[in-house]
């Protein structure tokens, strides 16, 4: 049976089209999806930080990448036999950068608290969105970044340099991680090329991990913190923005991902009792603003999905 197409009018005497309310609707559930899933990144860090007392980042990050190597592979299916050398290259980058990234972002967090320690992780995707850009919004929002590094990273008696250091590694990583994804997309199908990097990057931690568990055997309060991580931080986020990008554009996903700063410092301080003073809630909305500039004003392409 044919539906009928044409517009009905609705109770406030304007026409509706059932297909553009539901392309709303559609998009009002992708935003929730991108809100979800910051919050739940962000909540998934803030109680991996219960954790470190007992098992460090170094164990925590284990178990957290432990949990996305699983549910990766349960999704992607990655059919390594069949990965040739020049899809293995990348892979094995993007593994590397998996590693890296998740355990100089929770030593930060450690050091310096969560809300600092992602607001300057959150420069990583930033740096790739300037990077080659000659619009002046664009060099704006650089100014306006690099301002509020400069206030976030103030020197001060207190000021732990080491942590501010692994934060800006943890941003780089991202940034490389962003790069390196791309080539893994377009050399593999579907989501092969995440999932088998995730696998190589669990298999790099269990030596470590398990060094690190055998010799700090956790508490079932600490190893619950670590694997709820894991699932909040790693396998709701994925599961999350794979939905999303179904229903919104790729750019509102870059808008959204802006909110992350904040729900970081919010988490941080509900769960964590991480206290920030007024020019560290200032720095955070300037590199939020810079973001969401970047990202909003960029040039699209004019062409339009089809709908069937």
């Amino acid at each position: 049976m044919k539906l009928d197409s044409s517009p009905v009018a609705s109770p406030r005497g304007t026409a509706v089209d059932g297909t553009a309310s539901s392309q709303g609707a559609g998009r009002g559930a992708g935003v929730a999806l991108m809100l979800g899933s910051g919050l739940s990144n962000q909540t998934g860090a803030s109680i991996a930080a219960l954790a470190f007392p007992v098992l460090g980042p170094v164990g925590v990050v284990a178990v957290r990448q432990w949990v996305a190597a699983v549910v990766l592979g349960a999704v992607g299916r990655p059919r390594l036999r069949h990965f040739t050398a020049a899809q293995w290259r990348p892979v094995l980058g993007l593994a590397l950068v998996f590693a890296a990234m998740n355990l100089s972002l929770y030593a930060a967090i450690e050091r310096i608290g969560l809300g600092l320690a992602v607001t300057l992780e959150f420069l990583g995707p930033l740096a790739v969105a300037l990077a080659g850009s000659r619009r002046r919004v664009d060099l704006v929002a650089a100014v306006a970044a690099a301002a509020a590094v400069v206030v976030l990273t103030r020197p001060t008696p207190s000021t732990d340099y080491l942590g501010i250091g692994l934060a800006l590694l943890a941003a780089a990583c991202w940034a490389c991680y962003i790069l390196l994804n791309r080539t893994v997309g377009a050399r593999l199908p579907g989501l092969e090329g995440s999932a088998a990097a995730a696998a190589v990057s669990g298999a790099l931690y269990l030596p470590i991990g398990g060094w690190v568990l055998w010799h700090h055997p956790p508490t079932a309060t600490a190893l619950g913190c670590a694997l709820a991580a894991g699932v909040l931080s790693s396998a709701v986020p994925f599961l999350a923005d794979l939905l999303a990008l179904r229903r919104i554009p790729a750019h509102f996903f870059g808008v959204f991902m802006s909110v992350n700063p904040v729900f970081a410092a919010l988490a941080g301080l509900t769960l964590l009792g991480q206290q920030l003073d007024a020019l560290a809630w200032l720095a955070i909305a300037m590199i939020v603003g810079a973001n969401t500039a970047t990202v909003s004003t960029a040039q699209r392409p004019t062409t339009h999905r089809s709908t069937t």
